[in-house]
């Protein structure tokens, strides 16, 4: 009897330690990604399913630069990383807030793109999470962009993160076309000895209410981050650090808007200004949180 309840307590600490040991592997891949690094960016449109005799597709796109990975929280099941763009010379860099990702375990709530900027709220089952980490992306505002659930892979001596999900059209594309208005994008985040890769594989869909998707076109994305000396983005760490408490009451404004666990849409523009250029033009120090709050709140629609 003694060595049947000895056996099922080191079973159940096998256990224990064999998920530890997966939760610890996560986060390590997760975390990695931050730091510094030189960025390639490369996209590619592939095939065109365009009847339209005349139908241009996106030329290829090719750019780069430093980018600076801020961990901004680390808790057990939450990590959160703002990208930081470093462009200009390097005696007087200029600080592109960029993007920002937000990796969550086992979450259940999530905010899905729809079309024409709006978010359907969809929550899962524990089941259906079981394991997996949800990743938030974000503009450079701080308004959702997309959301994904997946499991992270570590086999073979790879580290992967794989997942597909609908997500509004890029800067690149939106501010040069419009005959499609949903990127159905596949997102896989792959740990390197150099650093990381984003590997997309991307659909451009025509979306409308009440009607069947078509795809446009097909698009490839291949953005390498190698791995280079922190002090390289020093001023990117500079920046951040004047700068966060502004982008931290940013953050609680949308996140006020997240709990509701309402669908979200939002507005273009305000008074002829899209929501990030009204935020780039605030002074960080002396704008108080209500002006931010009240400034978000007002594209909600």
């Amino acid at each position: 009897m003694k060595k049947g309840i000895l056996l099922g307590a080191l079973l159940i600490a096998g256990t224990s330690f064999a998920q530890d040991s997966k939760m610890d592997q996560d986060r390590n891949a997760i975390k990695s990604m931050c730091g510094c690094y030189e960025v390639k960016f490369n996209f590619s449109e592939t095939f065109s399913y365009s009847d339209d005799s005349t139908y241009t597709p996106s030329p290829d796109k090719h750019s780069g630069g430093l980018e600076w990975v801020q961990l901004v929280e680390d808790e057990e099941g939450r990590i959160v990383m703002q990208h930081l763009l470093i462009v200009g010379s390097e005696n007087d860099p200029i600080i592109i807030k960029h993007w920002r990702q937000d990796w969550l375990f086992e979450n259940t709530d999530l905010y899905t793109y729809n079309h024409d900027n709006k978010w359907t709220f969809q929550q899962f089952s524990k089941d259906q999470v079981a394991g997996q980490w949800t990743q938030k992306v974000y503009q450079v505002d701080d308004s959702p962009r997309y959301e994904g659930s997946a499991s992270w892979v570590h086999v073979d001596g790879k580290s992967y993160w794989e997942n597909t999900t609908d997500a509004p059209l890029p800067r690149r594309e939106y501010t040069q076309r419009s005959d499609y208005n949903v990127t159905v994008r596949g997102n896989r985040h792959e740990i390197t000895k150099d650093g990381w890769i984003h590997d997309q594989d991307n659909q451009k869909v025509i979306r409308a209410e009440g009607k069947e998707d078509v795809i446009l076109a097909e698009e490839k994305g291949y953005n390498t981050y190698t791995k280079v000396a922190d002090f390289k983005c020093q001023a990117a760490q500079d920046w951040w650090a004047e700068n966060h408490e502004f982008w931290s009451a940013v953050r609680d404004s949308w996140d006020e808007i997240f709990e509701s666990n309402q669908n979200v849409e939002l507005a273009h523009k305000v008074d002829g200004k899209a929501l990030y250029e009204i935020l780039f033009d605030m002074d960080p120090k002396s704008t108080k949180p209500k002006k931010v709050d009240a400034t978000i709140k007002s594209f909600v629609q």
